[in-house]
């Protein structure tokens, strides 16, 4: 494979490639996989080892050949990631050349007195633009996760810096990059890459991290800066530059951060990622249509905010860039408190193709302590119903709130009409997720839709039956579907449901405020097909030679009976609908199931 892209994407002419060529070490003879010769045919020029994609680089090898023979270039390839090293005699090897002249670039330096540098040179200036970016993307074998991964034990493990913050400072000047080359400048130039002198990365990056911080305010403080040293900084751009960001499959973009966000911070309180799987089988049952706001109040890195977007996309085939964004910012809403969750909401929002973002950094459970920003963006958009903002008019939701940590303030728990008494005497303290629910029920408009990722418990225990009689007087229940015990770890074991709700209409209570309706069908499934092992790894579909499934955008295929589990549903809906008259169900009108 690489031998094809020597020949076809760097030019070089195959009578000057050899294959398992011989290398003498004195008596010792070893044999090379590629090399590359100058034009005499003689003298090698790069030396290329190639591995098994299982196989560890062998970085070390590669330099005993290089010296052998005097080569002043050398690759060492796996099919997932590849190490270039050029010789700037007199020194020693460099590593970070981020790429390999072509056959053209070599013979503007055969003749000068030093080819590896000269050569370096001019692979370091060359014009990087968004059309090449999109280009090496496509070829790209190795995912971000992997990247971030070789950058946590290369560097950023010992320059004594947050690896979370450092990385998120480069991903925001990426995307500062990506879309002012795609947007403004002339012939779509991008700025983000490695230069030949470290102290020129450090100032070109940081100068578009500057813009970044001006584009997006209040993701990083005014005076923060990058804080990794020049050097520090180029191994990481070498790495990244190659990555697109803007527009990317949300998928790898999803798998980098789940990795990315700090065992302590997905957990402390009991706030983990939310597998897509459940995601994407939500927002399916759910089924937003166009002009229907929706809110996630504890939204951590936004998966139910972006699906929801990109379900409403293609169900109304908006392909219109202002539409796009038109869409997004007008009706997609998150709260967070946890500073990282909001940096990879908004991050993840800005790489699904979202200008700016409703993302707030707030704590949902407080709203009498709002900032005047958000109370004001409220009540633009008509989303208030009182003046204390305890009641708006969000016409979905859909949530996984923290599961751990307890609520003892007793002016916290006097606002909620969850809380029995019991629970209000000084020094008492009740679950967190408890406030949530009803949070969750205030937030939408009657006749609104909520999904809410419950533990187990609360559907189960004797000692919650009160927040179900809460639940049931508040809403509608429209299903109950057990996750599997799998779906969190490895962050916890909990098990977990899926509610689903609709808000009793005005309408549908008597005067005391009580449904009518006291009796009605709920969907009850269990999910018995795990995505995740033991372990928390993903499982994947594979076909009769054991080899992976891919969808349609080249992604391997989960291994889940949540979809098969949401079509039921869907189907089990609309024939309520249609048959039965039951309007709890009229969202589901449009949707089609085979």
């Amino acid at each position: 494979m690489f031998l094809f892209e020597l020949t076809d994407n760097y030019n070089y002419p195959l009578n000057l490639i050899k294959i398992e060529e011989k290398v003498s070490f004195g008596r010792e003879k070893k044999r090379a996989d590629i090399v590359v010769y100058q034009q005499d045919n003689i003298t090698p020029w790069i030396i290329i080892e190639v591995k098994a994609p299982h196989e560890r680089l062998n970085i070390s090898q590669l330099k005993s050949y290089l010296n052998a023979e005097g080569s002043p270039l050398g690759v060492a390839i796996n099919g997932k990631e590849m190490t270039i090293l050029y010789r700037p005699y007199p020194k020693e090897f460099d590593d970070n050349l981020p790429d390999i002249p072509t056959y053209e670039e070599y013979l503007e330096v055969k003749d000068t007195s030093n080819p590896a540098i000269e050569v370096a040179d001019i692979v370091l200036n060359r014009k990087w633009t968004l059309d090449e970016l999109e280009k090496k993307a496509r070829k790209k074998k190795k995912s971000l996760r992997e990247i971030i991964e070789l950058l946590e034990e290369l560097v950023l493990a010992n320059s004594g810096v947050d690896s979370f913050n450092e990385i998120f400072k480069l991903i925001y000047a990426k995307l500062f990059d990506e879309i002012e080359a795609e947007y403004y400048r002339k012939n779509r130039e991008l700025k983000f890459r490695k230069y030949k002198d470290p102290k020129t990365t450090y100032k070109v990056i940081s100068e578009l991290f500057e813009g970044a911080k001006q584009k997006w305010k209040g993701i990083f403080e005014k005076t923060e800066k990058i804080k990794l040293t020049p050097e520090h900084l180029s191994v990481c751009v070498a790495e990244m530059q190659e990555v697109k960001l803007f527009g990317a499959d949300l998928r790898v973009i999803d798998e980098a951060f789940e990795y990315l966000v700090p065992e302590v911070s997905k957990s402390k309180k009991g706030q983990y990622f939310t597998p897509r799987v459940i995601i994407d089988a939500t927002v399916r049952m759910l089924n937003p249509h166009r002009q229907e706001y929706i809110i996630d109040p504890a939204c951590g890195s936004a998966g139910f905010l972006v699906h929801s977007m990109q379900y409403v996309w293609d169900k109304y085939n908006i392909a219109n860039k202002k539409a796009r964004e038109e869409y997004a910012r007008t009706y997609l809403w998150g709260i967070d408190f946890e500073e990282k969750a909001t940096k990879i909401s908004r991050a993840i929002m800005l790489i699904a193709g979202d200008g700016r973002s409703h993302i707030y950094k707030e704590n949902s459970l407080e709203f009498i302590r709002w900032s005047e920003k958000l109370k004001a963006d409220l009540r633009e958009e008509d989303l208030v119903r009182d003046e204390r903002f305890k009641e708006l008019n969000f016409d979905i939701l859909m949530t996984n709130p923290p599961f751990a940590g307890d609520i003892k303030e007793e002016w916290l728990k006097a606002l909620y009409d969850i809380v029995p008494e019991s629970k209000r005497k000084p020094g008492s303290k009740i679950d967190r997720h408890v406030l949530f629910i009803e949070r969750a029920l205030d937030m939408v408009k009657p006749g609104g839709r909520l999904a809410i990722v419950l533990p187990q418990g609360v559907l189960n225990n004797a000692k919650d039956r009160y927040i179900r009689e809460f639940i049931m007087k508040k809403a509608r229940i429209l299903a109950v579907i057990g996750l599997h015990g799998n779906s969190f770890k490895p962050h916890t074991g909990t098990k977990t449901s899926l509610l689903l709700l609709r808000k009793w209409k005005e309408e549908e209570l008597d005067e005391g405020g009580n449904p009518k309706i006291k009796d009605y069908p709920i969907f009850f499934a269990v999910s018995k097909i795990p995505f995740k092992d033991n372990s928390g790894n993903y499982i994947f579909v594979t076909d009769e030679n054991g080899d992976p499934v891919f969808d349609e955008k080249g992604n391997p295929v989960y291994q889940t009976d949540l979809f098969d589990i949401a079509d039921a549903f869907i189907k089990w809906g609309k024939k309520r609908l249609e048959d039965e008259g039951d309007e709890a169900f009229d969202f589901l009108d449009d949707v089609e199931v085979e």
